[in-house]
């Protein structure tokens, strides 16, 4: 088996992606876009002038060398005012799409770089994802084309094949940490930037997906079962459990797994995730990895974002929340409306998107991947999450984009509003950012994960305040020797960066390997030998016969058909068999046959003869002649190669070949 490292990501907004080399298949697992690159590219058209946080005539009044010029800080003119291209998974497009077997979604955010995949003519891959990521998922891409759409009536079409604006950055002049986000630490990534895809290719890619249904087992070609279990992280995201003909890879995290890959868990309490205890002793180190110490944490973050849209609101200020995490959001919109309604604000909830009206009515179709508390309060009757009543009450207020005319009509300021995109560049978030950037007492909430310096660089002065929030998107490094040591793995394969901040030198396991990113892990065979599963009215025909070199297995000569089928090899009945009365002669022998012993054998079955040795031009033995004299002349010859018998009777080469199979092992 073999693991490529495609990108090892960034969080939970632009997932790792990895190629799978296993059972001679290649599995590439999540597809990510890296959207944190498009904040090269201005918000705003070209003849929108910018507003500078420092002086530009500064420049001119004292010279700088050009070398330490190039080192000089980002300013808003230095965006790239131009129609965005997106960023594929670095070296993704180095590889030959044809040679892709299987393809792995395991999250929504996992599956925006697909259809630059299946639009490719020799993409041929089999793909597999959950129901809620293939339907979040969807969602997600057609609100970006969306939002993308409505970048382009601001800068025009751009319909070259290669953008111009990619020359303008290859210029001295230009700041190191644009041309970074360009060409790669290496100058290999300028392959990976495409055009968006459009809405009809994102349907032809979904036509080519199979989905799958909470903890569903499928069959890829007969050979390997794959199974997507609930991670915990998320709606729909999972972890995919692969069991082949060889053993099992586990990119997940649970029990009896042979092969883990530091994957993500995060122990969010109102999503479904699954943990499996076999053993009292277990329990203990199980509670440990499932406490709800992170669980209380990020509800605390949760209600602190919900307390500082109150202090904003209370101050006349409004509040702006790109998250746009659905887990997260989901959340959010329960707590800020229970927390409105208890206090004596009254300060309406805007939600701007495309798809927010289908997208928060789905989630409430989807109790399996929910708590058991959520899940119960859905078979009671009650919505699962709070938000369908706030709706129905108009508390929140749901509407496809800022120009829709009921929300001009239903605009009120203070207010709180939920709207994409978190890079800031895209979607209703630019226009209402422009608008508040200028009131201190407004709040601007974001997600971990994108650079404020860059991020806000086009709305520079700014005096809102923001909020950047960490969510967990996998589980904690100070937890990863105890999981480990509860799954008790054979290998484990962690990221070097992962290896460089914990010590994992007291986990239980027999092996850790470590990988890196763009470079190709070797890992070894779990099982030498692979199971055999054989039918019933097959191995009641089985003559077995110990060997006597290894007296402890034993060995059949069966004809049959050898199958493939999920995941196992078969060997069923389809022919006619040997005899079973144990008379079949063996049709092969190996080992070599000592002369005075093949002779001893003879002469205890009344065949008498004599032996003669010859040497090779070394003078050591070369090859060894028994001549029989009764009851019938013959020769039998021996030698490294092999042994032949010449005799003119057919008796008594039968008990020759008899004596011969006495002294070997034979089938």
């Amino acid at each position: 088996m073999k693991l490529t490292c495609l990108s090892k990501g960034d969080g939970f907004q632009y997932p790792p992606c990895h190629m799978l080399d296993l059972c001679g298949f290649r599995i590439l697992i999540d597809c990510p876009l890296d959207l944190l690159a498009i904040t090269i590219f201005s918000p705003l058209p070209c003849d929108v002038s910018f507003e500078a946080s420092e002086d530009p005539s500064l420049d001119a009044q004292n010279p700088i060398p050009k070398k330490q010029k190039l080192e000089r800080q980002l300013t808003p003119a230095d965006l790239v005012c131009a129609e965005p291209w997106y960023k594929t998974v670095k070296a993704l497009h180095l590889w030959e799409v044809s040679l892709i077997d299987i393809v792995l979604i395991s999250n929504p955010m996992g599956l925006l770089g697909l259809p630059f995949l299946t639009q490719n003519p020799r993409f041929c891959a089999k793909i597999y994802m959950t129901e809620a990521t293939a339907k979040i998922g969807q969602l997600m891409m057609e609100d970006l084309v969306s939002m993308h759409m409505e970048f382009r009536c601001f800068h025009g079409p751009d319909n070259s094949s290669f953008p111009g604006w990619i020359k303008d950055i290859d210029c001295e002049e230009v700041p190191a940490l644009l041309k970074k986000f360009v060409f790669g630490e290496n100058g290999d990534d300028l392959g990976s930037w495409m055009r968006l895809y459009s809405l009809d290719d994102i349907e032809s890619c979904m036509k080519k997906t199979q989905t799958v249904k909470f903890a569903e087992e499928v069959c890829y070609n007969g050979t390997l079962i794959i199974k997507a279990l609930s991670s915990g992280l998320d709606i729909g995201a999972c972890n995919w459990l692969i069991n082949g003909p060889n053993g099992s890879l586990n990119f997940s995290c649970l029990q009896s797994a042979e092969v883990t890959e530091n994957g993500c868990i995060s122990p969010d309490p109102d999503y479904n995730h699954v943990s499996t205890i076999s053993d009292k002793k277990d329990e203990n180190l199980a509670a440990s990895l499932l406490n709800t110490e992170d669980s209380l944490e990020e509800i605390e973050k949760l209600a602190f974002v919900c307390s500082c849209a109150a202090e904003s609101a209370d101050a006349g200020g409004s509040t702006l929340i790109t998250i746009t995490r659905i887990g997260i959001v989901l959340q959010l919109l329960e707590l800020m409306s229970n927390s409105l309604e208890s206090s004596s604000l009254k300060v309406p909830i805007f939600v701007i998107s495309s798809v927010a009206e289908e997208l928060l009515a789905y989630t409430n179709t989807i109790p399996e991947w929910l708590c058991e508390q959520r899940q119960e309060k859905l078979i009671s009757g009650e919505p699962s999450f709070g938000h369908l009543k706030f709706i129905k009450e108009k508390k929140i207020h749901l509407f496809p984009a800022i120009h829709s005319p009921n929300l001009i009509t239903s605009w009120q300021e203070p207010c709180i509003v939920f709207a994409p995109h978190w890079s800031l560049r895209l979607g209703p978030s630019v226009q209402l950012l422009q608008r508040w950037r200028g009131e201190p007492n407004s709040l601007l909430v974001l997600e971990d994960g994108i650079s404020l310096g860059l991020g806000l660089l086009p709305f520079r002065p700014i005096a809102m305040k923001v909020l950047q929030c960490s969510f967990l998107s996998g589980i904690r490094l100070q937890k990863l020797p105890a999981l480990v040591s509860f799954l008790q793995p054979q290998i484990v394969l962690v990221p070097d960066a992962v290896n460089q901040r914990i010590n994992l030198g007291e986990m239980k396991t027999k092996s850790v390997l470590y990988y890196s990113e763009n470079e190709t892990l070797r890992v070894p065979r779990i099982a030498d030998n692979a199971d055999l599963e054989i039918t019933t009215d097959l191995v009641t025909k089985l003559s077995w016969r110990k060997l006597r070199q290894h007296e402890n297995i034993g060995i059949a000569r069966v004809k049959g058909e050898l199958l493939m089928e999920d995941g196992k090899h078969r060997l069923v009945s389809g022919l006619e068999q040997e005899e079973s009365s144990g008379k079949a002669r063996p049709l092969r022998h190996w080992g070599s046959v000592a002369s005075e012993s093949l002779l001893d054998a003879l002469l205890k079955m009344g065949v008498t003869g004599s032996i003669e040795h010859s040497t090779g031009e070394n003078g050591s033995e070369d090859n060894s002649i028994i001549h029989v004299t009764n009851p019938s002349s013959g020769l039998i010859e021996t030698s490294e190669i092999g042994t032949a018998i010449i005799t003119d009777n057919e008796n008594v080469a039968s008990q020759i070949f008899l004596a011969i199979d006495r002294i070997l092992d034979g089938i």
